[in-house]
């Protein structure tokens, strides 16, 4: 959890910084002399490289084991932030974002594949969620220290959002040290369980995880790559990308929409998140508990999806209205994204087909993180309707999907003998 939402801290703070001290003259658009489409293609760039790099990051996570390879993203995606602080012009924005997203793409598909070596399917989804929802929290944490920087402004002649990407990034490079000698890799090599301990590890999971010594072959990835129901997973997964997309980083732009201004729209993110973080957890905790993954996911995209068409309804004066709407559809956009992830993993069935599968699903759903990036016009603050209204319409679009998949598992159920394996639902 804590590495994923330092992740989340350095990949979204540019949201931050985009309005950090915007009434003084001293965002970071402001200082950098850069126009509203040369910042979206600065978040345009970073999913780029993220979904270029994302399967090839799992293969060499798999290859030099997940303790280094974490800990060297970590490293790496701690100093590109640090970097950031230092940048003076449009293009050593581009490059550093672009740099970002190559060293932030292997983690979540690679936090999601380690999951699989430790965890039977029906144990994954909340592990899932306390994961991605640390990305709420570190949205939370984000906008209250941003709200803390803000008050550093001039501090050494130094203007606060680079104070703001030099103090989040510093922790990463930081805590790569510990990821390297104290992470985990796999129950068969791990030094801290005793060989009783680790034969219960191994025992509990045989025929329903991945292992740790098993290599990836060319028949596996054949059959992962023609299997035509995983695309529609991926596909999937675009629709969920897009609201997840331009929550995490319009929120301070959207919330300084509601009327809050200055150093109050970084504070009034927080609530947001932190409801965020409990939706996110209970309904993949309800979602295990009941093995429910698709109702879970489909429930949460109908909730998320009604509320961004009553927020782009709304007249723009309704601020507190609109707020309340705005937490919910947050929160339910978050919380579709666990237990639809350990749905998909719980119907992968061989080490090869998560190997290549998870980062699949997630390299192809970037599709989705990229059109999010455009959907939150300035030119239509403060209501945003566009923004919302393609939240709504992705969403319920997801909702349709999951519900066919739901029903093509089924059917597929039904036509196999007691003995078979039986798909998840």
């Amino acid at each position: 959890m804590t590495i994923y939402l330092l992740c989340s801290l350095d990949r979204s703070n540019i949201g931050n910084a985009k309005i950090l001290n915007a009434d003084a003259g001293h965002s970071l658009m402001q200082n950098v002399g850069i126009t509203n489409d040369e910042y979206l293609t600065a978040l345009m760039i970073f999913f780029v490289s993220y979904t270029l790099f994302e399967t090839p990051s799992n293969y060499m996570l798999k290859r030099f084991r997940p303790s280094r390879w974490i800990a060297f993203l970590m490293f790496a995606w701690g100093a590109m932030t640090m970097i950031l602080g230092g940048i003076h012009n449009f293009g050593g924005l581009i490059a550093v974002r672009f740099l970002l997203g190559v060293f932030e793409a292997g983690l979540f598909p690679g936090m999601v594949y380690v999951l699989t070596f430790w965890y039977r399917p029906e144990e994954r989804a909340l592990r899932i969620a306390l994961i991605l929802a640390s990305a709420t929290l570190g949205g939370a944490f984000g906008g209250a220290i941003a709200y803390g920087v803000g008050k550093m402004d001039g501090l050494h002649g130094l203007v606060a959002w680079r104070y703001l990407f030099l103090i989040e990034g510093a922790p990463s490079c930081a805590g790569a040290v510990l990821v390297w000698f104290f992470f985990p890799d796999y129950p068969e090599t791990v030094r801290w369980l005793s060989d009783s301990e680790r034969e219960l590890a191994t025992e509990r999971i045989k025929g329903v995880a991945s292992l740790g010594h098993h290599r990836i072959t060319w028949a596996e990835a054949k059959a992962t790559l023609q299997d035509y129901r995983l695309y529609v997973h991926y596909l999937t997964y675009i629709t969920i990308s897009v609201p997840f997309s331009s929550m995490s980083l319009f929120s301070p732009t959207i919330v300084s929409g509601l009327g809050y201004r200055g150093l109050s729209a970084q504070l009034f993110t927080v609530p947001p998140y932190a409801i965020a973080f409990v939706i996110t957890v209970f309904v993949a905790w309800i979602s295990d508990k009941y093995e429910k993954r698709s109702l879970g996911t489909a429930i949460s995209m109908l909730i998320a999806g009604a509320c961004f068409i009553v927020e782009g309804a709304l007249p723009s004066d309704s601020f507190k209205l609109r707020y309340v709407f705005f937490i919910i559809a947050l929160s339910f956009s978050f919380a579709c994204i666990p237990p639809l992830l350990s749905w998909l993993t719980a119907n992968l069935h061989t080490t090869g087909a998560s190997t290549l599968g998870v980062p699949l699903n997630v390299s192809i759903g970037q599709v989705g993180q990229i059109i999010g990036v455009y959907i939150y016009k300035s030119n239509e603050s403060p209501g945003y309707p566009t923004g919302h209204y393609v939240n709504a319409g992705f969403l319920l679009l997801g909702a349709m999907s999951v519900m066919g998949l739901r029903a093509m598992y089924i059917q597929r159920n039904k036509c196999l003998s007691p003995d078979e394996r039986r798909w998840r639902l």
